[in-house]
């Protein structure tokens, strides 16, 4: 019979989360020829590369990926088991995995999710978040049981799944107390030369707002552009520039970031989905977050 290293694939599942040997090093206390040859060992034992260079990096190779992700459960499980044994808790129920594009505010995410945690049932609910298409791949592998985006899943994208529409909420802009009160008096034109901050082209967020814009025919000065809205609102919040957001999360934007509402950009949306492996909607958590959806979202 063949058999597994253990500690092998500790140290090829630490470098793979850590993103490097050097940091693997650095967590597990142990020299830099040690980790990488037994990353070498466990290649040689399962036929295949697990990493791949790219730049000054590492990168995940398929074979990798599918190795990483049976590593996470075998590790979770053995914390899981030493926890049990020393009386620390008992397991929970059956998971319900839910990958959050990372592009969805957090807010947003909690709103959402919320209602899928029942406190009549042991379900534990298991979040990970993660740009779209990775999130997809793990849903076609059955590792999720859904996947919240701000988009559809289109048929280009290779990977089978079907979209379930939650609703859609209005955007507005905000901005400090200051350049709101500046800004709203005249509206939208106000936003003509106004510093603004955008996140990344690519988002259903930042395709409403080029839209709304243009048939506008206004152009703020882009002062920013992000790929994590929560260091945006950072932004916005110390005055660098007034942004949009999702009228959901406009209760966040005043009590953590100090923003105020200058106006709704009318006609502009953002769209909420689920993406399920299948058709018909089975899981309980997954209906019960669909239903409470529709009373949150319009």
């Amino acid at each position: 019979m063949d058999w597994l290293n253990y500690h092998h694939l500790l140290y090829f599942w630490a470098t793979a989360k850590h993103g490097s040997v050097a940091a693997a090093c650095h967590r597990l206390h142990l020299a830099q020829p040690t980790v990488s040859g037994q990353i070498k060992k466990l290649e040689r034992s399962l036929g295949g590369k697990l990493f791949v260079r790219r730049g000054r990096g590492l990168a995940l190779t398929e074979l990798g990926k599918m190795v990483f992700r049976y590593a996470d459960e075998i590790f979770t499980l053995g914390r899981e088991l030493l926890d049990v044994a020393r009386g620390r808790g008992i397991p929970g129920g059956p998971s319900f995995r839910v990958g959050i594009a990372d592009v969805i505010p957090k807010l947003v995410a909690y709103r959402l999710l919320a209602p899928a945690l029942d406190p009549q049932t042991e379900a534990r609910l298991v979040c990970r978040e993660d740009r779209a298409p990775r999130l997809l791949a793990e849903l076609a592998t059955h590792d999720l049981d859904l996947v919240i985006s701000d988009a559809p899943i289109g048929a280009a994208g290779g990977v089978r799944g079907f979209n379930h529409l939650l609703g859609e909420s209005e955007i507005a802009v905000y901005a400090t107390a200051a350049v709101a009160r500046r800004l709203v008096r005249t509206f939208p034109q106000s936003l003509q030369n106004e510093r603004f901050l955008l996140p990344l082209p690519g988002t259903s967020l930042r395709q409403s707002l080029d839209m709304w814009l243009e048939s506008e025919g206004l152009r703020p000065r882009v002062v920013g552009e992000f790929d994590d809205s929560a260091l945006m609102k950072v932004f916005a919040g110390s005055g660098a520039g007034a942004m949009a957001a999702s009228v959901l999360i406009e209760e966040e934007l005043s009590r953590r970031y100090d923003l105020r509402r200058v106006g709704l950009l009318p006609g502009a949306r953002e769209r909420y989905y689920i993406i399920t492996g299948e058709r018909r909607i089975q899981h309980p958590a997954t209906r019960r977050l669909t239903e409470a959806a529709k009373k949150t979202l319009q």
